[in-house]
């Protein structure tokens, strides 16, 4: 019962949909322009650094304040609360009802979970998943290589480093969740499609 319960609080949490509230704000519709994706990357490249910046920490924060709400109403099972609260989260994020469940992919949220994860658990799977992910997104100057190796990196990390296994099997179904909202991504990447990231004046 404690796991619909995180779940439930966790997706209100996510529901916060950040880029459209700052799309908003600038009067901007996010789901029109750009991309069309309501996440970070998208903010940056329309509304500019600023609402993208303010984007990327509101959802961070998003996964880390899902975690610790969850952890303390259950502190006996703190952990693994905290973990679907997260899950709970990246599913609001990715599929909030009042947007007609078109949200973003989930990365800055996850980005979130994985620090509380680090913070709590595996400083080895946050260390492991950090430097690839943003490695390889600094070097090839493409977001998505970095978001999709390092949502790989966070599945194969659970395993790896020996997180509980009901976690680890969580981790691994929001790892193909966030490879599955990539796929128009990879298909672009195949296919030498794929713009690099580059930060554009606010529109």
């Amino acid at each position: 019962m404690f796991r619909l319960i995180c779940l439930a609080i966790g997706y209100a949490i996510g529901c916060i949909q950040t880029a459209f509230i700052m799309g908003k704000l600038c009067k901007t519709d996010l789901s029109k322009k750009g991309s069309g994706n309501l996440g970070t990357t998208n903010a940056l490249r329309v509304l500019g650094f600023k609402a993208g910046a303010v984007t990327f920490i509101g959802d961070i924060l998003k996964g880390v304040v899902s975690f610790l709400v969850a952890s303390w109403i259950f502190p006996d099972q703190a952990f693994l609360a905290g973990i679907y609260g997260c899950a709970g989260t990246i599913l609001g994020h990715d599929f909030p009802f009042y947007l007609h469940f078109k949200g973003g992919k989930g990365i800055a949220a996850t980005i979130g979970m994985v620090l509380c994860i680090g913070l709590t658990q595996s400083w080895q799977l946050l260390a492991v998943s950090y430097v690839i992910g943003l490695g390889a997104a600094v070097l090839t100057k493409y977001i998505s290589v970095g978001s999709i190796l390092f949502s790989i990196c966070i599945c194969a990390s659970a395993w790896v480093f020996g997180l509980p296994m009901e976690a680890a099997v969580v981790l691994t179904a929001l790892s193909a969740l966030a490879l599955w909202k990539h796929r128009s991504n990879m298909k672009r990447l195949l296919e030498g499609n794929e713009n690099k990231f580059t930060l554009t004046k606010k529109v």
